[in-house]
C-alpha cells in the first residue's frame, strides 16, 4: 500500500470514527421502558407486551371514521392523481381544502386550533389518502411527520408552540432540511453552519439543504447547522442544532426544484441559507441537540410511511384480484393458474402482517408505555420493502396493461388503472426517512446495544485496566446465566390462550427461534468483535431475521383479535366471523413465509459469498473489470 493510499485509508477510518461519535452521542442511550422487539434479539419473547393486541379505544375509532368518510368523499370529487402526476403540480385549491378539512392539523392537539388526532388515526388518514395519490400523501406526511409541528409538539416551549402551531393548524406548509448536496446519512460532515453574533442573541445561518421536501412553498422549516463546538468530557465535540426559520427571514431561497421518477405533485428543492438571521429563541430543543431531536422525531414520524404504504397495496391488491378473475387466458381466470396464484397469496398475506406491524406499533406509540424506536423502524423497513414486492407483482400480473400509463389506457377505451404511476411513486419509500440499508444499520446498533453496555468495556482500549477488569468480571457473570438459557429448548407449551390453534406452532416458533437470534447474534460478536459494525451483510441477515420474527408475533396477535371479534360477533357466516376465519388464513400463510426466511437466514449468518463479493467489488472500482462497460453509448 503506497503512502498516498494509506492516508486515504486513515483518513477514511477517521471520519467514519467521527461519525459514529457524533451518532452515538444523538442516540437515546437508556432503554426506561420495555420493547417487545428488543427482547426478541436477546432470546426473550413477553407475550404480556403484545397480547391482547393492542387497538384504538372505541371513542377515537368512530372520531376517525367520521373524519375519513369526509376525507374519501373530498379525495373521490377534487383530487386527479393522475393530473397531478401529469403536471407535476397539486392546484391551490386542493391545498386550501385540505386546509380546511384540517388534513394540516391532524397532529396538531386541540387547543392549538389542530384535530388533535391519535398516531393511529393519523396514520389511518394517511393510509387513504396513499391508496389515492402518493403525492398529496406526501405533502401531509412531510409537514406533520417529520416537519415542524412534530419536533414542536414534542421538544417546543409554550412560548413557541403558541407562536406556531396554530399556524400550521390553519394550513401553513412545514419542512425539514437535514441532508445536504454532499452529505447523506453522515452528520459529521454537515456543512452548513449557524454562527452566534450579537453576543449569542442570534444565528447567522450558511449554508445549502437539499431534498427538502415542502421546501419550495413551506412557511416555516426546521434547519439543522453545526453550531460552535463544545468541550465535553475533555473533547471537543460537533454540535448540530435546529432552528425554526421562517421563509420569509431574508438570505432564504430556493435554488431548485428538484424533479423524480415518481411523486410528481411533491414540492422539493435545494434550499440555500445566506446569512440568515435567527433569533436564538427560535432554536428547538437546546443548542447541540438537534440530531438527537431528528432520530426521536423520526422514531414515531417513520410509522407514517408503513401507514402509506398499506394503503397503495391495498389498493394494488384490488387490481390484482379484480385483474385476475377478469383476465382469461389458457382456458380460466389466470387467477386459477399457480404462478399468479403464487403472487396473490403472497401479496394478501403480507398486506395483513403489514396491518399487524403497523397498527400495533401506532397504537404503542399512543399509549406511550412501550419504547417503539426498533418496532418503528421494524415498520418501516418492513412495510416499504413488501409494498414495493405487492406493486411489482401488481404490475406483472397487469402485464402490459401494468406498464401503460393510465391516461393511455384511458385514451383507447380500457380502464385507467393507475399501477404504472404507483410503481414509479412507491419506489422511494425504500430510501426516504432512512434506506433500508441504513435501516438495518440502526436496527443492528439498537439490537446490540445490551452486550455492548455489558461486554465492548471490556475491549475498547479508552478505559482503564481496573475499569476493564471489573466490565469483565460483570459482564462474565452475566453470560454465565444468560448463554446457557438460550440453548434450552421453548418446548411447544403454554402458548396465550387466545391464539388459535392453526397459530400456535407459529408462536413456539417464534419462541424458539429468538433463542436461536440471541445465540447468532452473540457469537457473531464474539468472532468479531469491534470488526463486527464492518460485517454488514452478517448484521442485515441478524437484522432481518428479528423482523420477521416481530411481523409474525404482529401478524399472530391480531388474527387472535380478529377472531375474538368474529366469535363475540355471534352468527357463523357473518362479516365478523368470515374476517376472523380469513384472518387466521392470512397470519398462518404470512407465518410460513417467514419461517423459511428465518431458517435459511441463521442457517447462514456468514454467506460464502460475502467475501468474494466484496473483494470483486473492490476490483470493480479499481478498474478490473472496465472491460464489461465496452460496448455501450455514452
Amino acid at each position: 500500500m503506497g503512502a498516498e493510499e494509506s492516508k486515504k485509508k486513515e483518513t477514511s477510518l477517521l471520519g467514519s470514527a467521527e461519525a459514529l461519535e457524533v451518532i452515538e452521542a444523538a442516540r437515546e442511550s437508556k432503554w426506561e421502558r420495555p420493547s417487545f422487539a428488543l427482547q426478541l434479539f436477546h432470546g426473550r419473547v413477553a407475550p404480556s407486551l403484545i397480547f391482547p393486541y393492542a387497538v384504538q379505544s372505541e371513542e377515537d375509532r368512530r372520531a376517525g371514521d367520521a373524519f375519513l368518510a369526509e376525507l374519501e368523499s373530498f379525495l373521490k370529487r377534487n383530487v386527479d392523481a393522475d393530473a397531478i402526476d401529469r403536471t407535476g403540480e397539486i392546484p391551490p385549491e386542493v391545498i386550501k381544502g385540505l386546509a380546511r378539512l384540517g388534513c394540516f392539523g391532524m397532529k396538531i392537539p386541540k387547543e392549538y386550533g389542530g384535530l388533535g388526532f391519535s398516531q393511529v388515526n393519523y396514520n389511518r388518514a394517511i393510509s387513504l389518502i396513499g391508496s389515492h395519490c402518493g403525492s398529496t400523501a406526501v405533502w401531509l406526511s412531510a409537514h406533520q411527520s417529520i416537519g415542524v409541528p412534530q419536533p414542536l409538539k414534542m421538544f417546543g416551549t409554550e412560548e413557541q408552540k403558541r407562536k406556531y402551531l396554530p399556524r400550521f393548524a390553519n394550513g401553513a406548509v412545514s419542512a425539514f432540511a437535514l441532508t445536504e448536496p454532499d452529505v447523506g446519512s453522515d452528520p459529521a460532515k454537515m456543512s452548513t453552519t449557524a454562527t452566534p453574533i450579537d453576543g449569542g442573541a442570534s444565528y447567522l445561518i450558511n449554508g445549502e439543504k437539499l431534498w427538502c421536501t415542502n421546501g419550495p412553498v413551506a412557511e416555516v422549516i426546521v434547519v439543522m447547522a453545526q453550531t460552535p463546538e463544545r468541550a465535553i468530557g475533555g473533547k471537543t465535540r460537533k454540535q448540530i442544532t435546529a432552528f425554526i426559520v421562517e421563509r420569509s427571514m431574508p438570505g432564504v431561497s430556493l435554488v431548485h426544484r428538484c424533479d423524480f421518477m415518481g411523486l410528481k405533485g411533491i414540492q422539493n428543492g435545494l434550499l440555500k441559507f445566506s446569512d440568515v438571521k435567527v433569533p436564538k429563541e427560535n432554536i428547538l430543543w437546546g443548542p447541540g441537540r438537534g440530531l438527537k431531536l431528528a432520530l426521536m422525531t423520526l422514531n414515531t414520524g417513520r410509522l407514517t410511511l408503513p401507514a402509506g404504504s398499506i394503503g397503495g397495496s391495498k389498493r394494488c391488491l384490488q387490481i390484482a384480484r379484480e385483474w385476475s378473475l377478469e383476465r382469461k387466458q389458457w382456458g380460466g381466470p389466470i387467477g386459477q393458474h399457480e404462478a399468479v396464484a403464487a403472487k396473490l397469496g403472497w401479496m394478501a398475506a403480507h398486506l395483513f402482517a403489514m396491518e399487524g406491524v403497523t397498527w400495533l406499533a401506532s397504537a404503542w406509540a399512543d399509549r406511550g408505555d412501550l419504547d417503539i424506536r426498533i418496532e418503528a423502524a421494524m415498520a418501516k423497513l418492513f412495510c416499504t420493502e413488501a409494498a414495493w414486492a405487492i406493486v411489482d407483482h401488481t404490475l406483472q400480473i397487469r402485464g402490459g396493461r401494468g406498464y401503460e400509463t393510465a391516461d393511455s389506457l384511458k385514451a383507447r377505451g380500457e380502464a385507467p388503472l393507475p399501477v404504472e404511476r404507483m410503481f414509479r411513486d412507491a419506489r422511494i419509500n425504500l430510501i426516504i426517512e432512512g434506506t433500508s440499508e441504513i435501516m438495518r444499520l440502526f436496527l443492528a446498533r439498537e439490537a446490540l446495544d445490551p452486550h455492548i453496555q455489558r461486554a465492548f468495556a471490556v475491549l475498547l482500549p479508552k478505559y482503564s485496566l481496573p475499569q476493564r477488569v471489573k466490565a469483565a468480571i460483570k459482564a462474565g457473570l452475566f453470560y454465565a446465566g444468560w448463554y446457557p438459557q438460550q440453548w434450552i429448548p421453548a418446548l411447544p407449551i403454554g402458548a396465550p390462550a387466545e391464539i388459535p390453534p392453526r397459530l400456535r406452532r407459529h408462536w413456539f416458533f417464534v419462541r424458539a427461534q429468538s433463542r436461536r437470534l440471541a445465540r447468532t447474534l452473540f457469537h457473531q460478536m464474539m468472532i468479531y468483535q469491534q470488526r463486527l459494525e464492518k460485517q454488514q451483510m452478517v448484521l442485515f441477515r441478524i437484522v432481518d431475521i428479528g423482523v420477521d420474527l416481530f411481523a409474525m408475533s404482529a401478524a399472530i396477535s391480531r388474527a387472535s383479535m380478529l377472531e375474538r371479534e368474529g366469535e363475540s360477533a355471534g352468527a357463523p357466516g357473518s362479516a365478523s366471523s368470515g374476517r376472523s376465519q380469513s384472518a387466521v388464513e392470512l397470519a398462518d400463510l404470512f407465518c410460513i413465509y417467514a419461517r423459511g426466511r428465518v431458517l435459511r437466514a441463521l442457517c447462514h449468518p456468514s454467506s460464502p459469498e460475502d467475501r468474494p463479493a466484496y473483494q470483486v467489488a473492490q476490483n470493480l472500482l479499481k478498474g478490473r473489470y472496465t472491460w464489461l462497460e465496452s460496448g455501450i453509448c455514452k
